[in-house]
């Protein structure tokens, strides 16, 4: 008795879990796309993107490079370390 609850418990936490990442990388292939049609870039490739990067100038670079860092930066820093880069 006491194995099947655990199993239960245990596969229902699966499934949260799996739901949890599903979730997050359609946020993130929602945030490509994005970039995507922001830039005009047709080839929905890394090398599309590639091919973009190397056609911008430095300001434009860094305001690309700016938004993939604040969707991507870890969330596991500490917060002195947070601190510090703010």
């Amino acid at each position: 008795m006491k194995n099947s609850v655990l199993k239960g418990a245990l596969g229902a936490l699966a499934v949260v879990g799996v739901a949890l990442a599903v979730k997050k990388m359609a946020e993130r292939k929602r945030f490509i796309r994005g970039i995507f049609d922001e830039y005009g870039i047709k080839e929905k490739s890394p090398f599309g993107l590639a091919d973009k990067i190397r056609e911008m100038n430095d300001e434009q670079y860094q305001e690309l490079k700016g938004k993939f860092k604040k969707e991507f930066k870890s969330r596991c820093h500490n917060r002195r370390r947070e601190a510090a880069e703010a």
